[in-house]
């Protein structure tokens, strides 16, 4: 196979199981005979194996299981598969490159599952075929416009002020969100509740309580709520309400009762990884550098667990699957904790709302914003994703520029308009909308590039109140299909 096979992409991989387009039968590196009895039912959650109660015949045997289906052999380990249990039924192992013809993997516990290598089967041809009919089929997105091909010659105003608009509707409710939530924390303070209450069952009484601004005096529920929002943050959306769940448990009424002796950064790591339940005591490794780094953490961790009565994590309920290893929750805890540090040790709201009071420039507010929330890598896992698993390449970040760019945009902004409006502050509150009107962020959203070519508005697609504004659009009109309650809609449809 020549390397045509770089430009595939796993969907492509997914439909020639389904379908069965192999020019030659399947065999396992050892020459066993291999037989799809049924192909199972593709899993297109967020994780677990690609396809699910699959029935296969190897040699004389049947087995029912699941399958897993990567681009690259080594995708196993650097996707954590190896350390999921969403991954111990898994009876098949296959991908398209597998350069050292490695016949199997191993799941969590230990079992050997066969690997199989797709290009032994499919020539370029078939290969290019699928390929090119999965990309077609592709191009039918869940992200589809329905006024597409009408809304091009609408005038580019009318689109602008209106996505402007929608971008601002978005920080208002981003803004009422964390009032509500920041309402629910003094309201469990005073009733002295430990989370999670449940299903918050407390509706007549809070919604009979009136707030006023006095009520949030308290340094540590400004202090948890931005610790819940940034960690909410740090989740992407396939890790976003496990490492909010995170910080709720690994609270900040906990976390103060953390003796500060040097290594709190540490501490503070290690209430993070075993409670998240990515860290187990259970666990060894034959590795020097993690064996030593797994022995610090846990002195650190039972010196501060007679702290905490909560639960620990599953670490089934962590996903791995379809991340860059950058992305990891591992590198994510690792970061936060950083983070967490300036929140709690070195007044970090204190500290951001000096800068957005003091500097006027709102370019050098934005660069010094951004600047608070990028993590440079260091430490055990500047070179490690998995505690088992070394990094080819050095970490340098972690938490890099984009990601404290969307930091920035929906916690920081959002959270400080509703902080300098509750004590008072409208021109504060008024710089810092002006500052979401202009902010420009370096990231990009797969959302918002498609809702930008889809209505012609590209240009305006790195500046976040537009971005925000498509996201809006989509999530709020195009998906709900409101098309005749959209300015947009409205004009081209009518």
């Amino acid at each position: 196979m020549n390397d045509k096979s770089t430009k595939v992409h796993e969907v492509t991989l997914y439909e020639i199981w389904k379908q069965k387009s192999y020019n030659h039968p399947l065999k396992t590196f050892a020459g066993e005979d291999i037989a799809i009895l049924d192909a199972g039912i593709h899993n297109e959650d967020t994780s677990g194996p690609d396809f699910k109660n699959a029935r296969i015949r190897m040699g004389n045997l049947t087995y029912v299981g699941d399958i897993e289906i990567d681009y690259n052999y080594n995708d196993w380990k650097s996707h954590g598969h190896n350390i999921d249990s969403k991954y111990t039924k898994v009876i098949l192992h296959a991908s398209l490159i597998n350069r050292h013809h490695q016949d199997h993997v191993y799941s969590r516990d230990g079992r050997k599952i066969p690997s199989i290598c797709f290009a032994e089967f499919i020539d370029d041809l078939n290969l290019e075929i699928m390929r090119k009919k999965t990309e077609e089929n592709k191009g039918e997105s869940i992200s589809s416009v329905k006024c597409s091909s009408l809304v091009v010659n609408l005038d580019s105003g009318v689109k602008e002020t209106f996505l402007r608009h929608l971008g601002n509707v978005r920080f208002e409710k981003k803004c009422k969100k964390i009032y509500n939530r920041l309402k629910e924390l003094q309201f469990i303070k005073e009733l002295n509740l430990k989370e999670p209450v449940i299903s918050y069952n407390l509706t007549s009484q809070f919604n009979e309580r009136k707030f006023d601004h006095s009520d949030f005096s308290s340094k540590e529920i400004w202090q948890q709520l931005l610790y819940e929002l940034t960690f909410e943050a740090l989740g992407f959306s396939k890790n976003k309400l496990q490492m909010l769940h995170l910080a709720q448990s690994v609270n900040v009424n906990f976390l103060s009762k953390i003796e500060n002796d040097g290594v709190l950064i540490e501490k503070y790591e290690a209430a993070l990884l075993f409670i998240s339940g990515l860290m187990r005591e259970s666990d060894n490794s034959p590795d020097p550098v993690t064996a030593a780094y797994r022995e610090k953490i846990s002195l650190h961790w039972n010196s501060i667990r007679s702290y905490y009565d909560g639960i620990i994590f599953e670490p089934s309920s962590w996903n791995f699957f379809r991340l860059r290893p950058q992305n990891f929750p591992t590198i994510r805890i690792a970061g936060g904790a950083r983070i967490l540090a300036g929140l709690l040790q070195r007044n970090l709201i204190a500290s951001v709302a000096k800068k957005i009071n003091e500097i006027h420039n709102l370019d050098v507010l934005t660069k010094s914003l951004r600047s608070v929330f990028v993590v440079k890598a260091h430490g055990f896992w500047k070179n490690h994703y998995l505690l088992d698993k070394a990094s080819q390449a050095e970490i340098k970040y972690f938490v890099g520029v984009s990601r404290a760019d969307e930091i920035v945009v929906n916690v920081i902004l959002p959270f400080f308009a509703v902080y300098f409006d509750l004590f008072g502050k409208p021109e504060v509150v008024k710089k810092i909308v002006q500052l979401y009107n202009i902010y420009l962020e370096r990231s990009e959203n797969q959302l918002t590039n498609e809702v930008a070519r889809q209505i012609n508005m590209n240009v305006l697609k790195s500046r976040t109140v537009y971005s925000q504004g498509m996201i809006e659009l989509f999530r709020s009109f195009c998906s709900k299909n409101r098309c005749l309650e959209c300015e947009i809609g409205k004009m081209v449809f009518n």
